[in-house]
């Protein structure tokens, strides 16, 4: 059975977290790699949780089938050449 993945360790840096024995750093069991692999809070930041697949439903279900790549992007609409839409 997996182990419950903490979300906000203290110190995320000193295990790795390749797999579900959360070795220590300097002392990697598993043979995930000859390097620790990071904590999704080191690499995306405090917020991590909020990148996830439901988030991105969320995004997808606030849009139109009327919202252009740009309003999607960049949060208005892009301009054409010549200065029209």
């Amino acid at each position: 059975m997996a182990k419950k993945f903490p979300t906000h360790p203290k110190h995320p840096e000193r295990v790795c977290w390749g797999c579900d024995r959360y070795c220590a750093a300097d002392a990697l069991s598993c043979g995930n790699g000859t390097l620790r692999t990071p904590h999704p809070l080191e690499t995306f930041g405090e917020d991590w949780l909020d990148w996830g697949l439901d988030h991105a439903t969320e995004m997808a279900n606030e849009t139109t089938p009327d919202t252009t790549l740009c309003q999607l992007v960049i949060g208005e609409a892009c301009l054409g050449p010549g200065g029209e839409d």
